[in-house]
Formats: C-alpha cells, sequence, structure tokens
C-alpha cells in the first residue's frame, strides 16, 4: 500500500507542478522562434555601435545609451495578399507584450503609426525595454533593449531622441535594410 501512496502523491506532485508554471509565452521565446521564420525580418545589435561621433546626442543621451546592453529587433514587413496573416501575427506579439510583468511607458501615435514602450523590472532598475511599433500599411516591429538599471525617466528620453530622429538607426548594418524593407 505505501507504493501505492508513493505513486498518487509523485503524479500529483507532477501534476501541480506542471499547473503551476507559466504557459503564457515569453517575448524572449517569441524573438527565438522568429530568427527561423523567413517572414520576419530580424537584427540582434550590440548597443556601441550607436555611440559614435557623429551622432547629436547630449552627454545626458549618451548616459541613457550606455544603460542598454544590447537589442534585439524583429520585424514583420505588411505585403499585399498578407493582411490576415499580418494580424495574426501581430495579435500574437501583442498579447505577449500586454502580459501583466511589462508596465507601460507610454504610447505615441503619429503617421498611421503606433508606438507602445513597455518596461520589465523595477521602476528604479529596468532590466528591459519593449517597444512595439506598427502601423497597417508598413508592419509591425519589435525592439527589446536589454538594460542594465536604466529608469523609466530614462526609457523616456530614449523614446523622445528616437522620435526626433537623433539616433540613426539606418546606418547600422542590418538595420538599414529593415528599415528600409518596412519603409520606416
Amino acid at each position: 500500500m505505501t507504493a501505492v501512496v508513493k505513486y498518487v502523491t509523485f503524479l500529483a506532485l507532477a501534476a501541480l507542478s506542471l499547473m503551476s508554471c507559466d504557459n503564457g509565452k515569453s517575448l524572449q521565446r517569441y524573438l527565438v522562434d522568429k530568427q527561423q521564420d523567413d517572414r520576419f525580418l530580424k537584427v540582434d545589435i550590440a548597443t556601441s555601435l550607436f555611440q559614435n561621433d557623429d551622432a547629436n546626442l547630449t552627454e545626458e543621451e549618451k548616459e541613457i545609451l550606455s544603460t542598454i546592453k544590447k537589442i534585439n529587433v524583429v520585424a514583420y514587413p505588411m505585403k499585399a495578399g498578407k493582411e490576415a496573416e499580418y494580424e495574426s501575427e501581430r495579435a500574437i506579439a501583442l498579447a505577449i507584450i500586454d502580459q501583466d510583468q511589462y508596465k507601460t511607458l507610454g504610447k505615441v501615435k503619429s503617421n498611421n503609426m503606433q508606438m507602445t514602450m513597455k518596461y520589465m523590472g523595477e521602476e528604479t532598475a529596468i532590466d528591459e525595454v519593449i517597444v512595439f511599433a506598427s502601423g497597417p500599411e508598413k508592419g509591425f516591429g519589435v525592439f527589446r533593449l536589454l538594460c542594465d538599471d536604466m529608469r523609466p525617466d530614462q526609457a523616456l528620453k530614449l523614446m523622445k531622441t528616437m522620435e526626433r530622429g537623433d539616433l540613426n538607426l539606418s546606418e547600422i548594418r542590418g538595420i538599414g535594410k529593415m528599415m528600409e524593407d518596412l519603409n520606416w
């Protein structure tokens, strides 16, 4: 009888373990999965590439950039006849970044483009910033910035720097082609 009790206890613990696992898909898993998907444009960037003498950045903006360790970008360009597929992929990406662990920093809407900035980590020490940009004519992109204790005010300033166009992403190999393909 003790063998049966042990067996039932083992099965119960195994079932509890499986139920307690998070069934939500992570952004990291999504980005890794899309690396092999030819429908997506993807690039990983070392942030040292942003820090050149030609950049029109203030000292504060340079300090903010120094808190970013790496950037992962995955983009899905809009193609004629693929609207349903686009909406499906966009919904998957949005469902991931709408999870509770990602807190909203801000949203911007202009020229048929919407941009949402979220973060993960503590309010005083952000570990990850996610920028989701989409437009019905161009497609969508997910930018994941791995950070080293960035503050929310710094993330918002970075967003404004991007809006101003002072970060010239087109000069970085891979990003230039991606932006060209998306017409961003």
